[in-house]
This record gives C-alpha cells, sequence and structure tokens, in this order.
C-alpha cells in the first residue's frame, strides 16, 4: 500500500461560530479538533500533519501529547487555499499522497478514512467520498495533483481539482463526510456544551 500523509486543517477564524474557536469546543468530551487528528492517527497516514493559524497555540494545546506534525499558516485569513499549500509543502517525498481533513468534522471515523485509503490508485489519484450523491470530506490528492493546487487561491480549496478525469467518487455510508460545524447551534444539535 502507499504511503499516504494526513493533513488536518485547523487554521480558520471560525468566524460564523462567534468568539470562540469552534476547534476547541468540546465535541464527545474533548476538543472538536483532537478527535479528528486521534481519528487519523488511528489509521495508516503517517506523517499526521496538523496546519494552524488563527488560535495556533490553543489548538496546539488541544492536541497535547499527540505526535504530530505542526505546519503553521501565517496567511491563514487568506482563506483555505493557503493552508492546504502550507500543508502540502511538508508532505514527505515518501509519500503518494495526501488525505486532506477538516478539524471541524469529528464524526469522519477512522473506518471511513481506512475505506478511502483502501481505493488509493496512485499519485495521479483523487478519491472524494460521497454520500447519497452529495461529496463530502476528507479528499485524497494524489501527489500528481500537487502542483495543480499550488495554482489555488482564497477559500476554494481543492475543489477546482473536482472535474478532472482522474477523480475516483466513493459512496460511503455515512453522513459524517457531509457533517461539519460551523454554528454553535449545529453543535447543540447534536447534544454538546461547550
Amino acid at each position: 500500500m502507499s504511503r499516504l500523509a494526513g493533513i488536518v486543517l485547523a487554521a480558520g477564524t471560525s468566524a460564523r461560530f462567534g468568539a470562540d474557536n469552534k476547534l476547541l469546543a468540546r465535541y464527545g468530551g474533548q476538543p472538536m479538533v483532537r478527535s479528528v487528528v486521534e481519528a487519523a492517527l488511528a489509521t495508516d497516514l503517517d506523517p499526521v500533519i496538523v496546519v494552524t493559524g488563527h488560535d495556533a497555540d490553543g489548538v496546539q494545546e488541544a492536541l497535547g501529547g499527540l505526535e504530530v506534525v505542526v505546519a503553521h499558516n501565517a496567511e491563514f485569513e487568506t482563506g483555505q487555499a493557503g493552508s492546504l499549500k502550507t500543508g502540502i509543502a511538508v508532505v514527505p517525498q515518501s509519500c503518494a499522497g495526501a488525505m486532506i481533513l477538516l478539524g471541524d468534522m469529528p464524526d469522519v471515523s477512522a473506518e471511513i478514512i481506512n475505506q478511502l485509503l483502501d481505493e488509493f490508485t496512485g499519485e495521479d489519484c483523487i478519491i472524494v467520498p460521497q454520500h447519497n450523491g452529495m461529496r463530502g470530506n476528507p479528499v485524497i490528492l494524489g501527489t500528481g495533483n500537487f502542483a495543480e493546487l499550488e495554482k489555488t487561491s482564497g477559500d476554494k480549496g481543492a475543489r477546482s481539482l473536482f472535474s478532472a478525469d482522474n477523480v475516483c467518487m466513493i459512496e460511503v455510508d455515512s453522513d459524517a463526510i457531509l457533517r461539519d460545524f460551523d454554528t454553535p447551534e449545529s453543535l447543540k444539535d447534536h447534544g454538546c456544551d461547550f
């Protein structure tokens, strides 16, 4: 099996969440971002890279004791593309690609991650999960797509690559790949207090 890195995007400002950093909101008894990173660490992803930006110290503190590589995006306010580039820049050359995970999607399990990893076919591959026809996250980008990713800017992320012939859509039997938490209300709807 090809070696793949994990890149957890944890640099955003949580603008729709209010004054608090949503990634530090408690979900399942611990900071949301820690749940995401622990799921990644429970798989064959190696290394797991966490891209920090806004409230970098708080995010790193929430990940205390976990074996991760931290990459800081000093220009995190420019959008997700900059954080993707920051993460891609530290992916070891021995990796055939990287899985991009979002720090506000704590319901994405190690099982889901492993299902997607099993579908990876090589450096030109792009893996995108879907549930009931709706595209979700996390996605896998083979290293053959990294140069194209360097051309992105703003908050588009990797979406501009998803029209390529090498995109493989994988049906996932869970809506966790669609569920992020952008507002305090969305967390409360899942029984979380913070």
